[in-house]
């Protein structure tokens, strides 16, 4: 049995529901990417939202469905890869809007990423608490901006392609999933 963990990430509709859900599996050893799983929630994403318009149903090989059925066929496709962590960045929102997965171990990505003593990308001059996390400037395109060295790059707010950022995110930070015990989300 493969033994990887998870990314994922869940776009909200104007009424705070999940309208998607994207997910990652990675080799827990590599980190790099071994398969991905879109769903689109039916009919929470006909609703609207701030970024429905990512959506790309077509074009990035969602499953659009319910709610029950997509939370169930998303574990067992994790179940197949022996996922028991899940990784999201602000992973606390994520959690929260995914009670049925309470079953498994949340970490925060952003719990690294956005602190000067686990991120050696952020800059010097770069405007930090005591505690050395950024005052602003911590999202995901930021901190993909300085770890890419590439001011370009803009977040698209699309689940699986923002769970696939994220990936990244931890992989060009280098530390090992143990490392992130630090940000268990509880």
């Amino acid at each position: 049995m493969i033994h990887g963990f998870a990314v994922i990430d869940t776009e909200t509709n104007w009424f705070d529901q999940v309208m998607s859900i994207g997910v990652v599996v990675a080799d827990s050893q590599t980190q790099k990417k071994i398969d991905s799983i879109y769903y689109i929630i039916d009919p929470e994403y006909k609703v609207g939202g701030m970024y429905a318009n990512e959506l790309e149903p077509d074009e990035k090989g969602a499953y659009v469905t319910s709610r029950k059925k997509a939370l169930k066929e998303i574990k067992q496709w994790m179940d197949i890869y022996g996922v028991k962590k899940l990784f999201a960045y602000n992973a606390a929102f994520d959690k929260k809007h995914l009670p049925e997965y309470s079953e498994y171990e949340w970490y925060d990505i952003m719990r690294l990423a956005s602190y000067r003593q686990y991120n050696r990308a952020i800059p010097d001059s770069a405007d930090c608490f005591k505690t050395g996390r950024l005052k602003r400037g911590y999202g995901v395109e930021s901190i993909l901006q300085m770890l890419r060295k590439n001011r370009a790059y803009r977040e698209t707010h699309n689940a699986v392609s923002d769970a696939e950022d994220e990936l990244e995110i931890m992989q060009l930070l280098g530390y090992g999933i143990h490392e992130y015990g630090i940000a268990f989300v509880r």
